[in-house]
C-alpha cells in the first residue's frame, strides 16, 4: 500500500479493536497485520505506549501451560477512540472531495492568476 500508517492511525486502529473485547497480543497483531500492512514488531511499542498513556491495562490467562497478556480498553482509552473517530470521519470526508475525484468541480478561484479567455 502506498499510503503510510502513522502512530496515530495505529493508536486508532488498536483501541477500535480492544473497544469490541479484550484481546491477546498475538491474536491483535494478527487481526491487525489481516487489515493493514504493518510489521508485527511494530505494534508492541504501540500497545506499551497506549498502555503508558493510561488508555489500555493488560492481565495475564494461563492457556496450555503458558501466560497468554490481554489487553483492555480504559475509560480514558475509550475517549481517545471517540476522538481518533471523530477526526477520522472528517479526514475522511476531506480525502473524499480530494480523491474521490471531486476536486474537478471545485469552484475557480478569482484573482491573478487565472486566465480569462
Amino acid at each position: 500500500m502506498a499510503f503510510q500508517t502513522g502512530a496515530a492511525m495505529l493508536d486508532a486502529c488498536v483501541l477500535a479493536v480492544l473497544d469490541g473485547r479484550d484481546v491477546y497480543g498475538y491474536e491483535l497483531t494478527v487481526y491487525i497485520k489481516s487489515v493493514i500492512d504493518i510489521s508485527e514488531n511494530s505494534l508492541y511499542p504501540v500497545l506499551r505506549r497506549l498502555q503508558k498513556d493510561g488508555c489500555l491495562t493488560t492481565y495475564d490467562q494461563p492457556f496450555n501451560g503458558r501466560n497468554r497478556r490481554y489487553y483492555s480498553i480504559t475509560d480514558d482509552g475509550r475517549r481517545k477512540l471517540a476522538g481518533y473517530r471523530s477526526d477520522w470521519e472528517d479526514y475522511k470526508k476531506n480525502m473524499d472531495l480530494l480523491l474521490g475525484g471531486n476536486a474537478n468541480n471545485m469552484p475557480p478561484t478569482p484573482g491573478p492568476h487565472r486566465q480569462t479567455l
